[in-house]
């Protein structure tokens, strides 16, 4: 079972790609009690900022751009974590997903995470993430996490559940229920880029919860 991960965090290091990695081991060792072997893929979009530019004005993908679309399309289920800029996704985030053919992510289990200076911005998981995906076809969960910075080292308190606990709700709930199933007939992957053969995609759902760079 392969398991993407998509981060758009823009320093290194960084709490986007932090809080990326602390999804996936969350999921992974759900998935592994449940009997399956997970191998995990990162991708940086940092490192393919120039590539995406570049394919917006050739209309092809360059190698490392290619790879990284078919490490997302051909995944059994993703994590897309971004920082909140202006009260949304980040551009680059936007940018690589509007490379990706619309119906290449058509049923996929996406579970959509975001990081941001403080928890007023918590909401663009509803109104940016979630639309997003839904428009790809994508089988968004229905939970996600929101980190802000004063998160970072909380343990909540009476009241809410701190990051930690959310991290492994969200990697932890339902984590592995697969069903074989092949995918949508003559599916491209991303636009101007030639598709592999396609493979069958195991079901796989992420149920995570609740609402730096």
């Amino acid at each position: 079972m392969k398991l993407t991960v998509v981060s758009a965090g823009l320093s290194t290091p960084s709490s986007t790609r932090l809080l990326a990695d602390r999804l996936a081991e969350a999921a992974r060792d759900e998935l592994a009690d449940q009997g399956h072997t997970v191998s995990i893929e990162v991708v940086e979009l940092r490192a393919l900022a120039g590539d995406v530019a570049n394919h917006f004005v050739t209309g092809f993908a360059p190698p490392r751009l290619a790879a990284a679309i078919d490490a997302v399309t051909g995944a059994d289920g993703l994590i897309a974590v971004t920082p909140v800029f202006t009260a949304s996704y980040s551009g680059l985030f936007k940018s690589f997903f509007d490379v990706i053919a619309p119906d290449a992510l058509t049923g996929q289990p996406v579970l959509v995470a975001a990081t941001g200076g403080t928890a007023r911005h918590s909401l663009v998981l509803e109104h940016a993430l979630r639309p997003l995906f839904a428009y790809l076809r994508a089988a968004v969960v229905p939970t996600a996490v929101y980190a802000a910075s004063e998160d970072w080292g909380s343990g909540g308190d009476e009241y809410t559940d701190g990051l930690p606990a959310r991290v492994r709700r969200a990697g932890g709930r339902r984590a592995g229920r697969a069903h074989g199933g092949p995918p949508a007939p003559g599916r491209a992957r991303g636009r101007g880029h030639r598709p592999r053969t396609a493979t069958r995609r195991p079901a796989l759902r992420l149920r995570p919860d609740g609402p730096s760079y």
